[in-house]
This record gives C-alpha cells, sequence and structure tokens, in this order.
C-alpha cells in the first residue's frame, strides 16, 4: 500500500476520532471532509497493469479511472480501447511519465520489477497486486474498493464471489478422483503441479492431477509421461484469440481413455486463468464436465 494511501486512511482515522469526541458542527465538517476525500478517491488517474486488475476496477465500478493498461487487457470491451505501456517483460516508462498517473496498479507476479522500482523513483505510487489463492481474488476487491473510494460496490462484490466459491466447494466436496491431464502448453509439452493457479479449480472439481506431484508447479512433460497415466480426462484451455491447431492433437492416441470417450474438454483460458470474479464461472464448467466423466466411468464399472 502506498504512502499516499497511507495517509489517507490516516485522515479518515482522526476524522473519525473528531466525531466521537467533539462537538455535532465540527462532525458534520469532519463527515463533509471525509466525503471530499472519497471524491478525490474516485477521481485519482490510474495505470493498471494486468488484465486482472483492469477487470476488477471495472467489476467495482472504476473503470473509467484507468487511463492505460500492459498489452493484454481485452475485458471488459471498454478495456480494448485503453492507451498500452508496456506488457509483462518491458513497461514503456516515458510514455507512463507523459500520461501523469495518481497511482500505478501493478501485477507483483507479472510486471517487471525493475522497471516498477524506476517509476517509484520518479514518485508515482505502486500499488501491487499478487493474487495466489481463489480467496484472494475477494480480497483484490476490497483493495482497489479502498483505493478508488468504491468500497460498499468492491464488498458487494466480494461477498458474492465469497459466497460463490464457496458453494462450488460444497457441490463437489467428497466426490470420487477421476484421473485428469491439464495441458497448459503443447510444444513443448506443459502442465501444472503443486501450488499452480488452475491446480485449485482441479481439487474444487475432485479431479486428479496426474503430475500433481513434479515439483516445479508449470512443469514440461514428455508424451510417453502422459500416455502411462491413462488420464481419464484431458482438459485444454483455450484462449479466444488462440488458434486450436495450437493445442496438441491428442485424437491421435484413441486409446487414451479420455479420447476413446470423448472427454478432451476445452475451457475458455481467459476466465480460467485470470484472477477475476469470472473465473467460477469457468471452474463451474469443468466441474460439470468432469462430474459427466466420473458418472459415465462409474457407470462402466457397476
Amino acid at each position: 500500500m502506498s504512502f499516499q494511501i497511507i495517509k489517507v486512511r490516516f485522515i479518515y482515522g482522526l476524522f473519525a476520532l473528531a466525531c466521537a469526541l467533539l462537538s455535532t458542527s465540527i462532525c458534520l465538517a469532519s463527515q463533509g471532509t471525509e466525503q471530499s476525500l472519497q471524491t478525490d478517491k474516485q477521481n485519482l488517474k490510474i495505470i493498471a497493469l494486468a488484465p486482472h486488475i483492469v477487470e476488477l476496477l471495472f467489476d467495482i465500478g472504476a473503470g473509467k479511472q484507468i487511463i492505460a493498461t500492459g498489452s493484454y487487457a481485452d475485458y471488459p470491451e471498454q478495456a480494448k480501447t485503453l492507451p498500452r505501456v508496456g506488457d509483462h517483460s518491458r513497461l514503456q516508462i516515458e510514455k507512463i511519465l507523459k500520461l501523469k498517473a495518481d497511482i500505478v496498479i501493478a501485477w507483483r507476479s507479472g510486471n517487471p520489477l525493475e522497471d516498477l522500482a524506476r517509476l517509484e523513483q520518479f514518485g508515482i505510487p505502486v500499488i501491487y497486486s499478487d493474487p495466489k489463492q481463489l480467496e484472494d481474488v475477494a480480497k483484490e476487491l476490497l483493495m482497489f474498493g479502498e483505493v478508488t473510494g468504491r468500497q460498499t460496490v468492491a464488498r458487494l462484490r466480494a461477498d458474492t464471489y465469497v459466497m460463490g466459491l464457496k458453494k462450488l466447494r460444497e457441490q463437489y466436496a467428497n466426490q470420487i478422483p477421476i484421473s485428469v491431464f491439464f495441458e497448459i502448453w503443447s510444444a513443448p509439452l506443459q502442465t501444472i503441479a503443486g501450488n499452480a493457479w488452475p491446480q485449485q479449480h482441479l481439487n474444487i472439481c475432485g479431479a486428479q492431477n496426474i503430475f500433481a506431484d513434479l515439483s516445479n508447479d508449470y512443469p514440461s512433460v514428455s508424451l510417453e509421461q502422459v500416455i502411462s497415466k491413462m488420464p481419464q480426462v484431458i482438459i485444454q484451455p483455450k484462449a479466444n484469440k488462440q488458434l486450436a491447431s495450437r493445442l496438441y492433437d491428442w485424437q491421435k492416441f484413441d486409446f487414451l481413455p479420455a479420447v476413446k470417450n470423448d472427454f478432451v474438454f476445452r475451457p475458455d483460458a481467459d476466465r480460467l486463468y485470470r484472477m477475476t470474479t469470472r473465473v467460477l464461472d469457468e471452474v463451474q464448467v469443468i466441474c460439470e464436465q468432469i462430474q459427466l466423466a466420473r458418472r459415465y466411468y462409474q457407470q462402466q464399472q457397476s
């Protein structure tokens, strides 16, 4: 949290204390000042450097405050018209300085930290987003609500998200495990393991990742390794702009249970990989698909 935001919070605290100790007139005056500070927050010019940050800001009604973003922000539709100031490998420092943003909100795991440090040296406050768990989406909503003076809407969105996550977990709890291969990339063949973000999605669905025990979160694996595991389901997330030909052609291996029984699924990668409220909709989709496969295999065994 930047010094600027900490300072604003401190001022709020002083006014709250004044309301508790002093006369009504002073209290009313302080409330007016607090309202003014909230308005100031709602007018901050923000550069949001990752797609999930842009999406969450629009989610709480702060989309109009965004004056620029990174290369891949494409949701909602209005995000496509925003000026671009860099990507995961490099930020356009000079362009960012010319925009005179009040705050930069960056993704700690997805933006170049050296460039962000340079921005801070130029006096631009940088706030860091760093969601790791599904629950963190709600925390990010609350943080952005505080930063932009939209706490009420942010609380509403966060509570709705938390309830949706809880409902999903309860719906698919205690299911019979089903083996799944999750394809991140086709050449080289890459999957998920350990604490990878999509591993949480499989956990909710009661799916057993055939490479969950590998140490690297996004390991490369050989074709022989996948075949030897004989997965019952294959998940190939596909982004809207991604060509189907970039996905691995599993139909060549019709002896695999997943291929033989037509359980190769292609959920929306943008929804699945981004740390936004939309992720729950796509987790629901893959849970339903996995459940379909689970019932089929159970019937085969009975």
